[in-house]
């Protein structure tokens, strides 16, 4: 066997590739070259920091060839003078209805040749309407009218109605005459415009003076009464039938006084509504309040609601004179119960004691309302209770209210049920500020928890007979009378007064 070895003395050149094997070598290795490199994986690699420098090198060329965020260069304007605002402020688009002060022109500049003498109307019709919070002189004033002029005439206004009585949007028509030269406003020559929704106002020049006309306009007020079934839905089967959308609603809260809505009405019920309702002799219609609820319950008693004030508040009555009934005794305070009615150990004596009350957490200065109707029966000091309030209620039933602040009422005034009587404080034996509530049935303490005061409206004497005639006036009324009622023609016009 023959062996072969290399001599260290000796080595083999290198075998080079052929040219062609060295063009395959090079698009292997470009093929496995990845240009995108995912930065999420192999992080610290060759590849990694490759692409890294890569990613920095495009967003540094992107950031160096955006363009700067520098404000560009101009010049501001100048501020308006005062004077050129105002008559730039003309000239914007702005609603009538908002007083916007159209109809001025913009002064002329140096620019415009006056004519020695060119041709002018002798009269201009006008039309103006008041705005918003517009004045009525200020309306007329935009239209040319002179100050002076303008105030009279909102001054002989005034004294046959508060000006400020006249409704936004309403029309004026104008007419200016003729002025005897550029240089002074054209005389107010007439005025016409709806004061009210039965009165006129026509304003004329005769024999140089104004003069003011009233112009009664005749108003049938008979009532709207409409009638129809509730249906699947009371609110639009009302609409359906012609009752407008705010009367809809007065007309589901009266019922709820007596009824729950929609759970305690059937679909075979009968609506009746009468509604205030103006009629002019011009045409015009007003809708008013709403004056009756009536429904016609297929199954139950029928229901019959007018609205009536009684003892300074106003409520639903039924036809009976019993109005709704209010129940439960409000919280006086909005804090929670930290010490209940019952036997314990008092904070400051140290010893077990009744504790004939309620202790309601509340910070100082809090707040007292009375829990029902009441009249004050006792306002001061009472000894360990501090400042303390006694409220008399009615079949026997008083409350107090102690370690009070401040007092907000005096002995002997009525007080409504959530009406603010005092404030929480920490007078007398307290630890802190609170509220003691006691009830008394009788002169004898009773646990509050135990007590609901219920209250019912009830007319009666006197009051329920005009009550009941109100009612009979109201149930005469046609269904749907007032839409065919015609009103009376309008009466002859009356003179107030003539102005220089």
């Amino acid at each position: 066997m023959a062996l072969a070895f290399e001599s260290p003395l000796y080595r083999a050149p290198p075998v080079r590739p052929a040219f062609g094997q060295k063009s395959r070598d090079w698009r292997a290795r470009a093929s496995d070259f990845d240009l995108v490199v995912d930065l999420g994986q192999r992080i610290g690699s060759r590849d990694w920091l490759r692409g890294f420098a890569t990613c920095a090198a495009l967003c540094y060329t992107a950031w160096s060839l955006g363009p700067s965020f520098d404000a560009l260069p101009g010049v501001s304007p100048a501020a308006y003078p005062e004077a050129q605002f105002e008559e730039s402020r003309a000239l914007a688009i702005a609603p009538i209805a908002y007083g916007g002060d159209t109809g001025r022109r913009m002064a002329p500049t140096d620019a415009v040749e006056p004519l020695a003498e060119s041709p002018e109307r002798p009269i201009i019709d006008l039309r103006a309407t008041l705005g918003r919070g517009d004045g009525f002189a200020r309306v007329l004033e935009r239209a040319g009218v002179a100050s002076g002029e303008a105030a009279r005439v909102a001054t002989m206004i005034g004294e046959i109605m508060p000006v400020g009585d006249v409704r936004p949007g309403t029309v004026m028509d104008l007419t200016l005459g003729r002025r005897p030269n550029r240089t002074v406003a054209r005389p107010l020559e007439k005025l016409t415009f709806r004061a009210r929704f039965d009165l006129r106002v026509e304003l004329a020049r005769i024999d140089g003076a104004l003069t003011l006309t009233r112009i009664p306009i005749a108003v049938d007020e008979t009532p709207l009464r409409i009638q129809g079934r509730v249906g699947a839905s009371l609110y639009r089967s009302a609409r359906a039938a012609g009752v407008p959308a705010r009367a809809v609603e007065a007309y589901i809260r009266a019922l709820n006084t007596q009824v729950s809505v929609p759970s305690g009405i059937n679909s075979d019920d009968r609506f009746d509504i009468i509604i205030e309702h103006r009629r002019a002799a011009t045409g015009e219609t007003e809708m008013g309040p709403l004056l009756y609820a009536g429904l016609n319950r297929s199954s139950r008693r029928d229901l019959q609601l007018m609205q009536w004030s009684s003892d300074g508040r106003s409520q639903w009555f039924e036809a009976s004179g019993v109005g709704r009934q209010s129940g439960g005794m409000q919280q006086p305070v909005p804090g929670r119960v930290i010490s209940s009615y019952g036997l314990r150990m008092h904070p400051i004596l140290g010893y077990a004691r009744m504790h004939r009350g309620l202790d309601f957490r509340a910070a100082h200065g809090t707040p007292i309302l009375a829990v029902a109707d009441a009249v004050v029966a006792r306002v001061g000091r009472a000894g360990g209770y501090g400042n303390q309030i006694r409220l008399a209620h009615a079949n026997g039933l008083a409350t107090s209210y102690s370690h009070m602040s401040r007092f907000a009422v005096r002995p002997g005034a009525r007080v409504r049920a959530g009406q603010v009587i005092g404030y929480v404080g920490s007078t007398g034996l307290s630890t802190g500020p609170h509220l003691h509530f006691e009830t008394y049935r009788n002169g004898a303490t009773i646990n509050p928890r135990s007590v609901r005061f219920v209250g019912r409206a009830q007319l009666s004497g006197g009051e329920l007979a005009s009550f009941r005639s109100r009612l009979r006036g109201l149930l005469s009324t046609p269904l749907g009378a007032a839409r065919t009622q015609q009103a009376g023609t309008s009466a002859s016009p009356s003179t107030a007064r003539t102005a220089p």
